[in-house]
């Protein structure tokens, strides 16, 4: 079975989906993604879908689920690079994927998540004096 790689990029989680999603490999990225916030403690996952040409309801449902996952372990999820065919598709299964944002690229996923994770960022910055700030 393949796994999607999650790779570590600051405070945030990106998970590149680059393959078709079986139900096995959903379930062993949900697990796998679950393991990883913990682990390092980040506060965001991105999940790019720019490679994903259909989905089906259970991807869909597991992108849904995955955010859950994530927000109780105190981490935001953006979805990123969902073509329009792929939009089409989850509305006409009736998935809204509540509770989950988009954006349309990796960047803009970036900063939806650096905006809504303002007052941590403020909150490590008390505790280091000598951390300096950077601007996206």
């Amino acid at each position: 079975m393949e796994r999607v790689p999650i790779l570590k990029i600051g405070d945030i989680l990106l998970v590149s989906i680059q393959l078709d999603m079986s139900d096995q490999t959903a379930v062993a990225l949900q697990e796998d993604l679950a393991e990883r916030i913990v682990a390092t403690g980040c506060h965001g996952v991105i999940i790019d879908i720019t490679a994903l040409d259909i989905v089906d309801s259970f991807v869909g449902r597991m992108l849904s689920t995955i955010a859950s996952i994530s927000k109780v372990l105190d981490a935001e999820t953006v979805v990123v690079g969902m073509r329009p065919a792929v939009a089409i598709t989850l509305v006409e299964l009736g998935l809204s994927l509540n509770g989950i944002r988009t954006a349309l690229n990796v960047e803009r996923g970036m900063e939806l998540i650096a905006a809504a994770l303002p007052d941590e960022l403020d909150d490590q910055l008390a505790d280091d004096p000598d951390a300096e700030t950077a601007t996206l």
